[in-house]
């Protein structure tokens, strides 16, 4: 007949190897995500640009940049001049121009409207990449546009 007691380092090591394996499953679904690659054209000496596309890489994108302006790559896809902002991005066929935040891009292509894609025109302060310290806290409301495949937009989401 054999002794059925566990002593108390066996006890220890089994509740650690437990402890440990309840942990595993969500560490590896975290580091699991593939980012979502998309190209950006900016101009080179833009710092607002670099600090969206920060933004966006700490929203599980993965960005290829050209340092080579954007009004040539916002023509060739497309986007009406009027809703025109200082970088312009293309994300799983959709164009994103400006400050669009990762939140709304996310949506976007969970979505999968029939658009062209999002606009966030101009600079507005507070947007991904023109907030932070050097804006003194500062935002102002502004709306990302949807911009549709005939040059129309309409509201895609509200920012105040």
């Amino acid at each position: 007949m054999s002794d059925a007691r566990v002593t108390r380092r066996q006890l220890l090591q089994l509740f650690a190897a437990g402890s440990t394996a309840s942990l595993a499953p969500p560490l590896q679904a975290q580091g699991g995500a593939k980012p979502i690659a998309f190209e950006v054209w900016k101009d080179p000496s833009c710092g607002c640009c670099g600090d969206w596309i920060t933004h966006m890489q700490a929203h599980e994108f993965r960005a290829t940049v050209y340092d080579t302006g954007n009004a040539a790559a916002r023509a060739r896809l497309g986007l009406p001049q009027r809703y025109g902002s200082c970088h312009t991005a293309l994300i799983n066929s959709y164009v994103v121009e400006g400050h669009v935040p990762a939140s709304d891009v996310k949506r976007l292509l969970r979505e999968k409207p029939q658009a062209l894609g999002l606009a966030v025109p101009g600079m507005p302060i507070g947007a991904p990449g023109m907030d932070g310290p050097a804006y003194g806290g500062r935002r102002d409301a502004y709306d990302t546009l949807l911009v549709l495949r005939d040059g129309r937009s309409r509201v895609f989401q509200r920012h105040a």
